[in-house]
Formats: C-alpha cells, structure tokens, sequence
C-alpha cells in the first residue's frame, strides 16, 4: 500500500481535532485538499476511517485502533527528526545591528519550534555573501537590488533618525527636515546603507558626499565631524559612541526591513523561519 506520511498527519490531525475545518488550519492547507487526502487514505486501506456528518467528525472503530498505530509511527519519526534537527544550523546574515526586539523574538521561535540553531554571521555585503551561497538568508535594509533567482520578503518598515558628531552645527537644532539634508555634507555607507544620493530626486540630492564602505567606518566618519548621517531609529537605542548626538529628522520616508534568500537553500528551514519572522 502506497500510504505517505502526509496522509497519517491529515488523518492524525482530523481526529485529534474532530474537524475538516479546524485540522486544514493546523496544517496550512485548504479544507477540500485535506478531504480529498484523507478519501485517498480511506481508498488505499479499503476501509472507512471517519464517519462524516454536516455537524461533527467521529472515528470509527477502525479508525480509532488505526489511529494509536498512526499517531506511534509519527511519533517515532519526530523523535528521529529531533534528534536530527540538533544537528541543523540556518546562517543568517545581516551587515549592522539587527532590528529589535525583532531579532530575539524570531530566532527564539525559530529554535524552539524546529530544534535547530541560527548562526548568526556578521558582514559587509550580506547579498553579495548570500549570492555566494555563504549564507541560507539575509536581513536586508532599504530599496536593494537581489540576486538573480533569488525572493525577496517585506518584513517591516524602521523610521529615519539623523546622526552628527557633538561638535556639529546641527547639535542647535531641535529638528532636520528631510528636504534640508541636501545642505549638508552627507556621510554615506555604499555597501549596505539604507540612505545615500539615490534616496531623493537628483535636483534635491546633497551637494557633497563623503563615501565609506561600511557601518563602522560610516560611524566614525560622522564622530570625526566629516558629516552628518542618516541611519535608522534603532542605531539611537544600540549605539554607544561619545562624539555622536542624534537629532530627529521630519518628512522623511521609512527604511524598509526585508529578508533575502534562495528557494532552493534549505527551503524547509527557510520556510519555518520565514514563519518565525512574520510580524507578530
């Protein structure tokens, strides 16, 4: 008999729930696809498992022994699946301070839900590492071009703050518009920062731009009094630096925040952490 492991959960989740309905929601798919997975069960044992009506789902008597042999056999194989999943290790990517409490929550669920652990892996170009496959996924911030194949997931969008070193001009205001930035000298992370000339029309783009190729340089360029940055809200909360201040910036445009992967890179994995991640 040619029975597969989708039809024992189907079956498995059905009478455990005592509903169509309810067991197609456990296991994300549509109602008439898991009728017609359990008819197929049903059509290859040659026996009646459920006794359907219009307001209720009961086992039979067939069903309830086959049931405890069914919910064994699954049991047994999550335990192997565990013991495997240990092993299994997802590199997720990210080139500056990943969003919180973003971060902390969706790993945590992530391992706790699959058993395998998140490497975390800090580095300039995460796309370009991802397209190198040294990574399985990556957490990418603003308007970016992906790889060639590869899918790209909106998460969220992160507010804009401004950033200057203590000794700049801008410490005076209580305020930068977004308009106004084009008047002053603007520090700019090529590789993987989320504002630069490109975030505004060419007629309203700043005049001078200093270019680093990374946060840290980014960061101490702005320390230095070279110019003032653009970054998002969460650099406030997580940057301990004495020569930098922060000043709000008005009218601006939010920074998208958006995972980047392969389908074909560990798409089981992938697709429970892009469970995980999904904005709660």
């Amino acid at each position: 008999m040619d029975v597969e492991l989708r039809h024992l959960r189907a079956f498995a989740s059905v009478a455990r729930h005592r509903s169509f309905s309810r067991a197609a929601e456990e296991l994300l798919i549509t109602q008439p696809a898991l009728s017609r997975t359990i008819a197929q069960l049903e059509g290859k044992l040659s026996v009646r498992l459920l006794d359907r009506s219009s307001r209720h789902v009961e086992l039979t008597g067939t069903g309830a022994e086959f049931l405890v042999h069914a919910e064994r056999v699954l049991a047994t194989l999550d335990q192997a699946l565990a013991v495997v999943s240990h092993r299994v290790t997802l590199r997720l990517g990210f080139s500056w301070l990943l969003p919180d409490p973003w971060a902390q929550q969706t790993v945590s669920r992530f391992e706790e839900t699959t058993g395998a652990t998140v490497a975390l892996t800090r580095t300039d170009d995460p796309l370009q590492a991802l397209g190198r496959r040294a990574l399985d996924i990556a957490v990418i911030r603003g308007d970016v071009e992906a790889p060639r194949g590869a899918r790209t997931v909106h998460l969220f969008d992160e507010p804009r703050i401004a950033v200057c070193s203590e000794h700049s001009d801008l410490t005076r205001f209580g305020h930068l518009d977004w308009r106004d930035v084009q008047h002053w000298t603007l520090v700019v992370n090529t590789v993987s920062g989320t504002t630069g000339p490109w975030s505004w029309p060419t007629d309203e783009r700043p005049a001078q731009i200093i270019e680093t190729a990374n946060y840290d340089e980014w960061l101490e360029t702005v320390a230095a009094n070279r110019g003032i940055g653009i970054v998002p809200e969460v650099a406030q909360r997580r940057t301990q630096h004495p020569a930098v201040r922060f000043v709000p910036l008005t009218s601006a445009p939010p920074s998208p925040v958006s995972l980047v992967h392969f389908s074909d890179a560990q798409p089981t994995l992938i697709r429970r952490f892009l469970d995980a991640a999904a904005p709660q």
